[in-house]
């Protein structure tokens, strides 16, 4: 089965790949379908014997190129599970980190998302691209290779949607971006800061839904990794490195967490006004050996329980910050 339904309560639209039961999962390094293709072994997915960053399409997509016109089952509309899926591989090298990488390669791939969100704007089943990171096995990744991955969407995405909505309202009652309004106001006071470049602001959000989420956005009123500047991309591949070493540092192991980016959708220029890119991390660990669960509260009525205060988790994420120039 591939096929997308709408729940007829919620009008949210749902995505079923029965065929992503079979994939690839957690295989031993000497078979990971992400290293490079060496002599005398069998091929992996990748063609190459050496690379610094790879993009392909999913060989278990979600989405798969085609048409999106919804249909009727009697009652419930379903339509083709239209879209993109594509993975990004970080590096050749099976036991990196993306932290670990270094400012040129995090560099690198601020391009290679900005041209890949460029391509599959181009195309008309994908009205929305988002690139994100599962990282580590509590998070449910199924390939230790340092990866992320790239959907378009054939529609806003749910929580993607909801954030433009109350940016539209904001506008209208205040005259202003709700990003550009937040940001301002977390540097402004500073408590939840955890750092801060020229360009850049990462803060543990007001009211965080993660013992030590983490959004990193742009003082400028960016759209899209697209519209970046020259400079902005630099300065995103520097803080983007500082943000993920402190990651890694807080407890001392690589933690695992969810990396989003949420930025403007592709269909049409309604959204400009009111779209700001911007990077959410939510890493699942509340302490060095307890992790957040989603449970009832979360699941079942969608409210957030927190357990760490975002100013008690800003001040520790701060103090894992490397310094200026560090490696």
């Amino acid at each position: 089965m591939s096929e997308r339904r709408r729940d007829p309560v919620s009008h949210e639209w749902r995505i079923f790949a029965t065929g992503r039961q079979d994939r690839t999962y957690l295989p031993p390094t000497d078979e990971c379908p992400l290293c490079p293709s060496v002599p005398g072994a069998a091929p992996t997915e990748i063609p190459w014997s050496a690379f610094s960053v790879a993009v392909f399409e999913n060989r278990f997509p979600a989405l798969t190129e085609g048409v999106t016109t919804p249909h009727r089952d009697g009652f419930f509309a379903l339509a083709p599970a239209a879209g993109a899926a594509e993975v990004v591989v970080y590096s050749d090298q099976h036991d990196a980190t993306l932290a670990a990488l270094g400012r040129d390669r995090l560099r690198l791939l601020v391009d290679v998302w900005a041209e890949r969100y460029a391509a599959l704007a181009e195309r008309p089943d994908v009205q929305y691209v988002f690139i994100f990171e599962n990282r580590g096995e509590a998070v449910g990744v199924t390939l230790h290779h340092p990866h992320g991955q790239i959907y378009g969407y054939p529609e806003i995405p749910p929580a993607a949607r909801r954030e433009l909505e109350v940016a539209r309202r904001h506008l209208g009652e205040h005259g202003t971006c709700v990003s550009c309004d937040v940001a301002a106001r977390e540097r402004s006071r500073g408590e939840r800061v955890v750092v801060q470049s020229d360009c850049f602001l990462a803060y543990v959000p007001f009211a965080a839904r993660f013992p030590y989420e983490l959004h990193l956005a742009p003082y400028r009123h960016v759209t899209s990794l697209l519209h970046l500047t020259d400079a902005e991309r630099d300065d995103l591949a520097s803080i983007l490195q500082r943000v993920l070493q402190a990651y890694d540092a807080l407890f001392g192991f690589p933690l695992p967490y969810v990396m989003a980016v949420h930025q403007e959708p592709v269909a049409d220029g309604d959204w400009r006004s009111i779209s700001h890119l911007h990077f959410e991390f939510t890493p699942i660990h509340r302490s060095e050996r307890r992790r957040k669960f989603l449970a009832g509260s979360e699941i079942g009525a969608g409210e957030f329980l927190n357990d760490v205060a975002p100013e008690d988790a800003a001040r520790r994420l701060r103090t894992a910050v490397p310094a200026m120039g560090a490696r």
